[in-house]
């Protein structure tokens, strides 16, 4: 069996299903009109945003998949630091930063930058922090968000990159919304997410994105799509900017 069917696996574990009591807590706190909400499927959460359900999160249990051997070879993460093109001088955001994997490859590259290792969960930002002290990186800064707001100063960042992580957020739109907010006025936001188009790509459905809704969800808060670079195996780099 492939190991990027355990995803799923480990959402179940992070996650669990919720109760009725919850969603229904969750309906009445929701005044915004941007979400729907039903019965919750296998590995949704039973809200939806444009027409998608959210993905149940990936919590700290999943970390040694985030960190498992193959990871380069499986997803050709040395492809994707390239198509970023990053600048020394770039600040990047990492939301859902996880356990600092692609954010300790960023850091090197950005020696009169930053990276602001972001994730919403307090286990994760310790790897973070032990990470950065092991490596002894003094432009990794992680950074406790939110399911709604990642913490990002304004008119700050010069490229965010969420890697297979938008697809779990809770609360897409306040989540975008703050990023777009977060933005110099030539910042990128790059999505890489797992194909929803190619049925062989072995990740459940509601932990892939097709391009054509990640640019719904995308232009709902003012982003266009500049490029969707198509190097690596089974995911899309989708470029969005304003």
């Amino acid at each position: 069996m492939h190991r990027l069917w355990l995803l799923p696996l480990f959402s179940l574990l992070a996650c669990g299903t919720g109760s009725s009591q919850q969603k229904t807590a969750a309906q009445a706190a929701d005044s915004t009109g941007y979400y729907q909400y039903q019965q919750a499927t296998r590995d949704g959460i039973g809200k939806r945003y444009l027409g998608r359900e959210i993905a149940q999160v990936m919590g700290h249990l999943g970390a040694s998949w985030l960190e498992r051997p193959e990871r380069e070879r499986e997803e050709r993460t040395d492809l994707l630091l390239k198509a970023l093109n990053l600048r020394p001088t770039d600040v990047v955001a990492d939301i859902g930063a996880g356990t600092g994997f692609f954010t300790f490859l960023m850091a090197p590259k950005l020696p009169k930058g930053k990276v602001l290792a972001v994730d919403i969960q307090p286990e994760m930002i310790d790897y973070l922090q032990e990470g950065t002290a092991k490596r002894k990186l003094t432009n990794v800064e992680p950074m406790l968000g939110t399911e709604s707001d990642p913490k990002l100063p304004a008119n700050s960042v010069d490229l965010v990159i969420m890697i297979d992580a938008y697809h779990e957020f809770s609360y897409p739109r306040e989540m975008l919304e703050k990023i777009v907010s977060s933005l110099k006025p030539d910042g990128r936001v790059v999505l890489v997410e797992y194909r929803a188009e190619d049925p062989s790509v072995p990740i459940k459905e509601l932990h892939k994105l097709s391009v054509a809704q990640a640019s719904n969800e995308m232009k709902a808060v003012g982003l266009r799509l500049i490029k969707n670079d198509r190097r690596l195996p089974q995911q899309h780099i989708m470029f969005f900017g304003k």
